[in-house]
């Protein structure tokens, strides 16, 4: 028996199957084991004897020993009514189909729940040094009773740490790994969101490992633990009392535990001194399906556990075997009378223990109505893994005997033989649950979840609320029913992070606490608990609750709304205006001011301010590839032959005057051709200018993302900006050139001195664009589009006002003025 080895306090755990083989082999050297012989409390010869270790008893006399003498064997107490392997060897030897010809007989021991004690049954098993009667061949005195190198198989061993077959390469058991359970705790306790969790555990092999391979498993599922303690039964007030504190102190509300029930009483015990209920309780196996644990807690202290229990099992004929038991017709009789007494609270006439005051026992008492644990049927999951473990002996004995009507005798059984067969086996039980082992001698781990739910009568009902296999695909592993849970409370640390925050750790405290923190703009969060926010895509923003990108607002100046329809309806003006007054230029086109100052260069620039008004329309609407194109380009070359237009107007002023001096002949070398080609000069530098830029890098649309956070900006990007401000510096030039030469004629002799009004009109020209370069650069989204727009138009109205409306005044409203005598004036030269 080794210290990892669990001891169930109910007492009544199978330690170890352990497989014995015995024969004759004469020998004249014996090996003793010093001592007292120990001799089985249950024995029945067979030609292949198992070997079976249980607690009958839950407790033992305390004793004072004082060294001066050989101590006393130990005295049990406590009877448990624990009888039930001897039905599986009986159906075994009565079969036909399953070892035929072979009887398999047991010896079965009771450690009394004492570890001293098991390990010395244990050595008894291991070496047959025991002194009992039996047939002559396995007779101690002359033969040595022969064992083979035990193969163990437990039924209730789960201490992970069984599975390393470096240390344990014999041990087999029917009972699932503590590792495997203590995984399915993890995932049980997070389905239902409990993140923040205390833990008590029993300060053994079985509590220890159990609860590390819990507390790793629980990190990786985002579960903390505030605190995890150890208790031991034999620990001292002051020990306990700290626990209890600590518990107290606590903010978690739920509890996992990896303890026996014995450890397990003396905490609530002291729980219930403080009234502390109202804690969610998590199980093993160990407790969450023992009715003496519910029994035991007479303050409710753990009503709503949940926890992890062995599957529920139906043996076909074990009541009928329970239920059959004679004491008076059972082989080694004392034990059964013991067992007798304690069934029916009598003693027999022969009983060394009688006092004379109890009631006699029969032996004919009536077994149907007793209600204890010996007929409990709920610990048949627990009875269930020792009859697999005997069966899959058998399976193993019938391959290795070579069993088909009869069975091979003669084999030596080798005791790696043995093992490795039983390792290899897999069979089906009647009741159709396959039993097989793998490689680190582990069944297949299978577990109901129980929830304790009590009753109106005050007694625990045990409700099977879902499932675990551990051999299903991990997200289908666990399965929980719609089953109604008893008070499933909220223990966290901290409340769950809604979608649209993200989780920021506290400083100096576990993963599971931390605060909800909004995620900033432009970054949201979908899920509840995220650890980040996620930054949406560049064309699209975060919601108000941030937890959803919405597609950003594309903004552009579009005819749609107020300012660009106004804008247009401005431009549209602006066209009819030119149309209209290049119509009263047509009309009137033979009248002295019209046809003064070359009247091809005014129709010119009414044409050229027509495509400056319409230009503007470009600007408006959803940005393309062709109106990217096309806006600066046609805004670039109307404006340059408007420009030129006006420039060639002012340079035909000053010709004009200039010619009137004597002996110049200056009007001869700037005609009516020459002007002309001066306008076409100029406007096809701004041409060449424009077919550069579109030919290297022209305007192209493009979506603004940095000017605004939650719009998307629709603008054309200039492509080329030498050449953007190439066009702009070129109109600038002209223009600035054009105001000086207006300038300097502004004082020229003449009743109608045009060069006055260009002067004007170039200086409202100058002033906008001017003034445009700020309020274009400060301008947001589509409002530098409309402060461009306005420039367009603002400059073109100043152009069309300041030129043409006094002349349009004069041949509508002044027709008297609108001859050649008034034009000419004083000193205005003759050719004007």
């Amino acid at each position: 028996m080794t210290s990892t080895q669990r001891w169930p306090e109910q007492g009544w755990a199978l330690l170890q199957l352990l497989l014995v083989v015995s024969f004759s082999q004469a020998e004249d050297s014996v090996c003793r084991r010093r001592g007292d012989p120990e001799n089985p409390q249950l024995f029945k010869d067979g030609d292949i004897m198992l070997g079976g270790i249980f607690s009958f008893h839950s407790s033992w006399k305390n004793r004072q020993d004082t060294y001066m003498h050989k101590p006393l064997p130990l005295q049990c107490t406590r009877y448990l009514f624990r009888l039930k392997i001897c039905k599986k060897k009986w159906e075994i030897n009565n079969s036909t189909d399953l070892l035929p010809g072979i009887s398999l007989g047991y010896k079965i021991y009771d450690a009394c729940v004492s570890i001293p004690r098991g390990v010395r049954v244990a050595l008894a098993l291991a070496t047959g040094n025991e002194m009992v009667s039996m047939p002559s061949e396995i007779l101690f005195v002359k033969y040595n009773y022969y064992s083979v190198i035990p193969p163990s198989i437990s039924h209730f061993a789960t201490c992970a740490c069984l599975s390393d077959k470096t240390k344990y390469p014999s041990f087999l058991r029917t009972i699932p790994s503590d590792y495997y359970q203590s995984r399915a705790l993890a995932q049980l306790v997070r389905h239902f969101g409990w993140t923040w969790v205390g833990a008590i555990r029993t300060n053994d092999d079985y509590g220890n490992n159990g609860m590390a391979t819990f507390t790793e498993t629980a990190q990786q599922l985002g579960i903390c633990l505030e605190y995890s303690v150890s208790v031991f039964r034999t620990d001292p007030p002051s020990k306990i009392q700290q626990i209890i504190n600590i518990i107290k102190a606590s903010t978690s509300k739920v509890i996992v535990t990896f303890v026996s029930p014995t450890d397990l009483y003396v905490i609530i015990n002291k729980l219930a001194q403080y009234n502390l209920t109202r804690y969610q309780w998590v199980g093993t196996e160990a407790w969450i399906f023992d009715s003496q644990t519910a029994a035991m807690d007479w303050n409710h202290i753990l009503d709503g556990a949940i926890g992890l229990s062995i599957p529920k099992a139906h043996v076909s004929g074990m009541r009928e075997f329970m239920l059959d038991v004679k004491p008076l017709n059972s082989p080694s009789n004392e034990m059964f009378t013991e067992f007798w007494e304690r069934l029916f609270n009598c003693k027999f006439k022969q009983s060394k223990s009688s006092t004379g005051n109890e009631s006699e026992c029969t032996g004919d008492e009536d077994l149907t109505g007793v209600q204890n644990s010996f007929t409990d049927l709920s610990l048949m999951p627990i009875f269930y893994n020792v009859y697999k473990g005997v069966y899959a002996v058998a399976h193993a004995l019938h391959n290795i005997l070579s069993c088909n009507k009869t069975c091979n005798k003669k084999v030596q059984l080798d005791p790696f033989m043995i093992l490795q067969n039983i390792r290899n086996i897999k069979f089906n039980t009647k009741e159709g649950d396959e039993v097989y082992f793998n490689e680190y001698g582990d069944p297949p781990a299978k577990y109901e979840i129980i929830n304790w739910q009590p009753t109106e009568d005050g007694i625990v009902d045990f409700v099977t609320v879902g499932l675990y296999d551990a051999s299903l695909p991990a997200d289908k592993q666990l399965n929980l029913q719609n089953k109604s849970l008893i008070w499933v409370p909220v223990s966290v640390c901290s409340e769950k992070c809604l979608p649209g925050t993200r989780k920021v750790l506290q400083k100096g405290k576990p993963i599971c606490c931390y605060d909800c923190l909004r995620c900033p703009e432009g970054e949201i969060s979908n899920i509840t608990d995220s650890i980040t926010c996620v930054r949406c895509d560049p064309e699209f923003w975060s919601n108000e609750r941030r937890d959803a990108c919405v597609k950003k607002e594309a903004e552009f100046l579009s005819y749609a709304e107020i300012m660009g329809a106004l804008l247009t309806a401005a431009a549209l003006f602006g066209t009819f205006m030119t149309a209209v007054v290049a119509f009263i230029f047509f009309r009137y086109r033979q009248t002295p001011i019209v046809r003064a100052n070359n009247s091809e260069l005014s129709f010119l620039l009414l044409f050229s301010l027509t495509l400056c008004f319409l230009c503007s329309l470009t600007f408006i609407g959803r940005p393309s590839e062709w109106s990217c194109m096309l806006r600066h380009t046609a805004f670039g070359i109307t404006f340059v032959l408007c420009i030129s237009c006006v420039l060639g107007k002012t340079i035909v002023v000053l010709m004009a005057f200039r010619a009137t001096l004597p002996g110049s002949n200056m009007m001869k070398w700037f005609g009516p051709a020459q002007q002309k080609l001066t306008v076409l000069g100029f406007t096809l530098i701004q041409v060449i200018i424009c077919i550069l830029w579109l030919s290297i890098s022209p305007p192209f649309p493009f979506k603004n993302f940095q000017k605004f956070k939650d719009k998307i900006i629709l603008e054309c990007a200039l492509g080329s900006s030498v050449s953007f401000w190439a066009v702009i510096g070129y109109i600038g030039l002209l223009a600035m050139l054009c105001f000086i030469l207006a300038f300097l004629a502004r004082k020229l002799p003449d009743n109608f001195n045009e060069a006055k009004f260009i002067t004007f009109s170039m200086l409202i020209f100058c002033a906008v664009w001017i003034t445009f370069i700020p309020a274009y650069v400060s301008s947001p989204g589509k409002f530098s589009v409309a402060v461009e727009i306005f420039a367009i138009l603002a400059s073109s109205f100043g152009l069309l006002v300041c030129i043409f409306i006094p002349k349009c005044y004069i041949i509508l409203l002044k027709p008297e003025k609108n001859t050649k005598k008034n034009m000419m004036g004083k000193g205005a030269p003759k050719s004007f």
